[in-house]
């Protein structure tokens, strides 16, 4: 029988991309799903997408926590359990910082790290109280090796990270599981929704010399890191490899990623 057979997960920011694509790999292994949006009307076509019976949407703002734990408590109760909760919503700014306002920040925080939270308050406790859960933390590449150019983004997914790997720590004992995913580059609405600063989106997406990456294929990398229960799932070659740089030679990659940035769109003086 298959990990996720009869499981139950939900996904936030299942509208599209990674999520949308997680929704679909999590189905085909015979999970029920939900997917949750703040794009209400993207999320019920993703969901009508999907094997009937097998998916249902809901419109969720993980910035509003209220409605994070209504979600959560409302699909514990009806499907009778929890078993994942993918923590995948979430925004970025790429640009100099020196044109990011307050507002910038926080928006950054609220989504990106506030959302994370919001998920974990009300799911952790649900999940001890079973015995049982995995929580997914979606970070980034960016939360493992730090870009110029996208701090912001960068400083909220090396948040998510250290909650994710602290919290393994604590969770264990209850039987609950915890991991943070990190994807390289992949071909995501996001990068057409994202703000960008003092540039252009494709100015940057220029600037990258490889091939962006499949959602489809990063959420089959995703889920079978989660039945491994890996503590960090890595997507990408070109991510697991600027990883390892990066923690072999960590003042090289810091000097390289500077050169970088100031030959790049996302720098412009």
């Amino acid at each position: 029988m298959d990990t996720f057979t009869s499981k139950v997960a939900i996904i936030t920011g299942g509208a599209s991309g990674i999520g949308q694509a997680l929704g679909a790999a999590l189905v085909l292994r015979g999970a029920r799903v939900v997917l949750a949006d703040v794009n209400g009307d993207g999320a019920r076509v993703a969901a009508a997408a999907l094997a009937a019976g097998a998916a249902t949407s809901a419109t969720l703002d993980v910035t509003d926590a209220a409605s994070v734990e209504r979600v959560i408590n409302e699909t514990a109760s009806t499907l009778g359990r929890l078993d994942y909760l993918f923590n995948n919503a979430g925004i970025a700014t790429m640009g100099d910082a020196r044109h990011m306002t307050l507002a910038d920040w926080n928006r950054l925080v609220d989504v990106n790290l506030r959302g994370v939270i919001h998920g974990v308050v009300a799911a952790y406790p649900l999940m001890i109280r079973q015995g049982f859960g995995h929580i997914v933390n979606t970070a980034s590449l960016a939360g493992l090796v730090p870009p110029p150019g996208a701090t912001g983004y960068a400083m909220t997914k090396h948040a998510v990270v250290g909650l994710s790997l602290a919290l393994r720590g604590e969770a264990a004992a209850y039987g609950v599981r915890v991991s943070a995913v990190c994807p390289g580059v992949i071909d995501t609405p996001i990068k057409d929704h994202m703000q960008w600063l003092n540039t252009t989106r494709d100015a940057v997406l220029n600037d990258i010399p490889i091939r962006l990456y499949a959602p489809d294929a990063c959420a089959r990398d995703i889920v079978n890191g989660v039945a491994r229960n890996r503590a960090i799932i890595v997507v990408t070659v070109h991510a697991k490899i600027a990883w390892l740089l990066y923690r072999l030679a960590p003042r090289l990659m810091l000097r390289v990623g500077q050169t970088l940035a100031q030959r790049s769109a996302l720098l412009k003086r």
